[in-house]
């Protein structure tokens, strides 16, 4: 969109961890307002006319119709934790919720360098926006600790397992929803 520039291309304006989207990574979107061209996004306009806020949450009128059942359904990145994140970010700060977005990416990297036989780029992108940062530094390091002697389609297995393990107990779903 047009004039609609941020500093912290990580974290969207509405509240989307721009930099764990697989089109992102793989450098087909630059992430909320990186650049010319992106898609028309009435959350971005909305920024612009109330002198271009950097978070939604810094809004007075937040949150506003346009949050209503805006966590209900993923596009390429999950929606499920929207306003969960945002209200993280508030809390603990830009600093430390960008440093923790910066460590989630390297991880994420790491799993589809490392684990993914093709078929798990969603699965390792919805986990890692769902998981807390310890508890996918611990399923890494024991995947990179226990699976050097395995086929790939035998650590993406281990990966995926252990990731659904560990959000099953956190009730988390590692699934995109679509509207049907």
């Amino acid at each position: 969109m047009k004039n609609f520039k941020r500093d912290n291309l990580l974290f969207s304006l509405c509240g989307l961890n721009c930099g764990l989207c697989p089109m992102n990574l793989n450098q087909y979107c630059p992430g909320c307002g990186g650049g010319e061209g992106n898609q028309f996004c009435s959350l971005a306009k909305c920024s612009l006319q109330h002198k271009n806020i950097e978070y939604c949450f810094q809004c007075e009128n937040y949150p506003c119709e346009k949050y209503n059942g805006i966590d209900d359904f993923d596009s390429f990145i999950t929606h499920q934790h929207q306003k969960q994140d945002m209200k993280k970010f508030r809390v603990i700060g830009a600093e430390l919720y960008t440093a923790e977005q910066q460590r989630k990416k390297a991880l994420l990297n790491h799993l589809i360098d490392t684990y993914n036989d093709g078929r798990k780029k969603t699965l390792f992108g919805v986990a890692v926006n769902l998981l807390e940062l310890n508890d996918l530094e611990n399923i890494i390091s024991e995947l990179d600790g226990n699976t050097s002697n395995l086929t790939l389609k035998e650590k993406a297995f281990h990966a995926a397992r252990l990731l659904q393990e560990t959000a099953s107990k956190k009730n988390i779903l590692l699934k995109l929803r679509r509207k049907k």
